[in-house]
Formats: C-alpha cells, structure tokens, sequence
C-alpha cells in the first residue's frame, strides 16, 4: 500500500492560497490515477506542532539521563507524543507533497517547526565517522511552491532561501525530490493569473509520473 504525505504550510483557505489551488488540482488528477493508495493530510497552521524550546530540550536531557517518561510533566509527555507521532507519519509515508508559500525570502515559521520533527538523529537520519547518513530510501518529494514574484528562472538578484532549503532537508534524510513546480508572478502582473495558475496545474500534473 502507497502512502502519500500531503502538507500545506498556508494558513491561508484552500480556494485562496494560490499554491493550494495548483495543489488541489494535481492531488484530484493523482486520486484519479492512484484510486488505491492512501493520502493524509498535514496543516501545519491547523495541528498542534510541538516547538523545539527550552523545556523541550531539558526534557530530553533528563530522558537520556534516565529519567522515566512517565516522570516528566504530563504536558511534556503530551508534546513528546505529539512530536513522535508526526516523526513516525512522515516515516511511514512513501510520497510527499509539500505546498508552500515563500515567505520574506524563506519558509513560513511552522513549516519549519514540522521540518523539526521529521529531522530526527536516530530516525531519519543518523551520526557516522564519516558525517551523517540518510535513513530514508525509497521515497520521493514534490514540491508546489509560491510566491509573489518570479524566482526560479535566476533572473532575480534576489537569493531566496525557501524552495532551496525544503529540497536541502529532504535530500539530507534521503528523500528524492522531483523537480519543484512554481507558482509565481501573480504579483507583478496579477492579470495573469489564470494564465500563471492553468500553467502551474498543467506542470504539477506531469509530475504525476515521475512519482
């Protein structure tokens, strides 16, 4: 049984989030073709992702120290469960699609708090003499990725560090990625959006068979 990870990292509905509306699009052609396989759904600004503080990090501190899970704070138990809960969905996944809006030239926040309970030494990836090594085989990644204006073709003196950085940390688990879909430009010339939007669809589709 396949398994496909869908994650949007907008906080934005559905029908207005212009990378939502692509992804929308491609995941009803993909259930068209793939009836069989099972497809859940991660909303970073709608689930409870647990955040990487300071009582986090103590907590794990006692833990490798010896101390009993059950002896931690139950709000701490809650938000460890949480963590491993999402850590083990994304294992269990053989296909992912990650939606995502470029925000001030990088990720929005929560999108980074999820990438922190995928990134796990141990689980997804693990320390070696030689650096660290994947722990992830066989799973593919593609990515539908918005902005405002137009990045991908270098034209821009503008680095941006948000498509870029979500392939880095997939590849870096061992999770291929499929060459990024854009959705971009709506900004600078908002009375091609349709055409922008059509185009985008038409992309991400063909992707369908590199999966």
């Amino acid at each position: 049984m396949t398994k496909l990870l869908f994650i949007k990292a907008s906080p934005l509905p559905d029908d207005v989030s212009r990378s939502m509306v692509v992804a929308s699009a491609f995941l009803e052609k993909y259930k068209q073709e793939n009836p069989d396989d099972v497809i859940e759904r991660v909303d970073v600004y709608e689930q409870d992702i647990p955040l990487i503080d300071g009582a986090f990090l103590a907590a794990g501190n006692e833990l490798r120290a010896g101390k009993a899970f059950t002896d931690l704070d139950p709000a701490m138990q809650e938000q460890l469960t949480k963590f491993d809960a999402l850590t083990q969905q994304f294992m269990d996944a053989d296909r992912y699609v990650i939606v995502s809006p470029l925000w001030n030239l990088g990720i929005p926040p929560m999108l980074k708090a999820y990438f922190d309970t995928v990134v796990v030494a141990g689980k997804t990836f693990r320390y070696t003499a030689n650096g660290p090594e994947a722990l992830l085989k066989n799973k593919k990644a593609l990515q539908i990725h918005g902005s405002g204006g137009v990045y991908s073709t270098g034209e821009s003196d503008l680095e941006t560090h948000g498509e870029p950085y979500i392939n880095t940390i997939l590849n870096f688990i061992g999770v291929e990625t499929l060459p990024s879909v854009f959705v971009e430009g709506v900004d600078y010339d908002p009375t091609r959006k349709d055409e922008i939007l059509n185009a985008a669809i038409e992309e991400s589709t063909r992707r369908i068979s590199l999966f």
